[in-house]
């Protein structure tokens, strides 16, 4: 409740051009680890995008209704590119 991190999980690893990321192995890894809260995290690996496609939006509102069956948080959503650039949800207001 403090919102310490207490984990840092790998949940998906992908290709150059995607990644499968399922709610159930969000939710499920929140549980295991008692989170109040979680932020999630992922790159681009071209760095030329750092706003969030359509894709990315879908999956952040279908992992965040899943974690709020749970009542579990969900406090951001990073984008990160090369060079240290990185957008967050919650600034630009998808969250």
């Amino acid at each position: 409740s403090q919102n310490r991190v207490i984990a840092f999980d790998v949940l998906s690893t992908g290709t150059i051009g995607q990644a499968a990321l399922y709610p159930r192995e969000v939710v499920k890894t929140g549980l295991r680890h008692n989170a109040a809260a979680i932020i999630l995290a992922h790159n681009h690996p071209s760095g030329a995008e750092l706003r969030p496609s359509a894709a990315d939006e879908r999956l952040t509102a279908d992992l965040q209704a899943a974690l709020n069956l749970v009542e579990i948080r969900l406090l951001d959503h990073f984008i990160v590119c090369g060079g240290g650039a990185m957008t967050s949800f919650a600034e630009i207001g998808l969250l």
